[in-house]
């Protein structure tokens, strides 16, 4: 499945387009280089990239190098693609399968690319009642929300949810995992956002601007923070006896801890993985439409750098996605 018109380096080595950068700093060190195309080994797939999202982890980690250190590196773990090619041992897919998956995090990076290697069962089968640009919004997002949701705080049908952010990447797939489970959804959001997370079938929405959620909010069961700092301990006033909260910031609050065993609740700090099985759960709740993404804006490859801009005003509702190949966008 090789392109006619694949460039090769003067050893005769296929390259690819990718969004690189050389050093830490603002979005001016994103460049596009023509980089060496990869080769899977043994248990990987090859995936020519038609779509891949941008998310907070990646403008954190282009600016300071947090878990990966000193560039030079590429960015983005999630993406939707076609198989180009199958290493030794794998028997999950064939070239021309349409899948979308999560890189493991972090040392998986490299999503903002024309192609990506990575373990069979980080991915699985494209919903085809999604194009590439809504599959390659979910993986790490809606994983994040699933491992929180599901199989940290082992929600139930008859728990009460608070969702902070919930009109945002996680949070907005949160919100629709934690209704297709059958919970009642209380989530945060500034007013003009209000409408967005009732559609997406929360029972409550609060205006955190207007109204302490800490007083608004009592006897909850889960509470998913995205959001980190005094959210964290004051999360902790608005859950019932034996609760849990989960947070996304890899930084616990100080004296979390102390107060929770006060309270008599758990407090949990969540780095998403990446997962198969979790891949195929939000598959099944897309091919029953049950999730969807909701898409803040997208980006062809080359203007990495304007979707880091938009994704850091703190703004942005739903997700961010790089077009890789935006006249497949909506095919495989």
């Amino acid at each position: 499945m090789m392109d006619s018109t694949t460039e090769r380096t003067d050893d005769g080595q296929a390259t690819m387009r990718a969004v690189r950068q050389e050093e830490l700093g603002g979005t001016d060190v994103l460049r596009i280089a023509e980089i060496p195309r990869p080769k899977p080994g043994i248990s990987e797939i090859l995936v020519r990239v038609h779509a891949a999202s941008v998310n907070p982890t990646d403008w954190k980690h282009r600016a300071t190098g947090r878990f990966l250190g000193e560039p030079p590196f590429v960015l983005g773990w999630d993406l939707s693609g076609v198989v180009e090619e199958v290493g030794l041992g794998v028997t999950l897919f064939k070239p021309g399968d349409a899948v979308f998956g999560m890189l493991p995090y972090p040392d998986g990076s490299g999503a903002h690319a024309e192609y990506v290697v990575g373990p069979t069962r980080a991915f699985a089968h494209k919903p085809d009642e999604v194009d590439h640009v809504q599959a390659g919004a979910m993986p790490l997002a809606a994983l994040t929300a699933w491992q929180s949701l599901v199989d940290t705080a082992r929600l139930s049908s008859d728990d009460r949810v608070l969702v902070h952010a919930a009109a945002g990447g996680v949070g907005h797939f949160a919100v629709q995992i934690a209704k297709a489970r059958g919970a009642y959804v209380i989530g945060t959001a500034s007013t003009p956002k209000h409408d967005l997370v009732r559609d997406l079938g929360a029972d409550e929405v609060i205006d955190y601007r207007e109204v302490d959620f800490a007083e608004a909010v009592k006897d909850v069961d889960v509470v998913l923070d995205t959001i980190g700092g005094d959210y964290q301990l004051r999360s902790l006033r608005t859950l019932k006896p034996g609760g849990v909260l989960v947070s996304t910031i890899p930084v616990a609050a100080e004296g979390l801890r102390e107060e929770t065993e006060r309270l008599g609740v758990r407090a949990e700090i969540i780095l998403v993985e990446a997962d198969h099985a979790g891949m195929r759960s939000i598959g099944a709740l897309v091919r029953s439409g049950r999730l969807r993404a909701t898409i803040a804006g997208t980006f062809p490859l080359a203007e990495a750098a304007r979707a880091h801009e938009a994704g850091e005003t703190g703004h942005t509702t739903g997700k961010l996605v790089l077009v890789v190949r935006d006249d497949e966008s909506a095919s495989g």
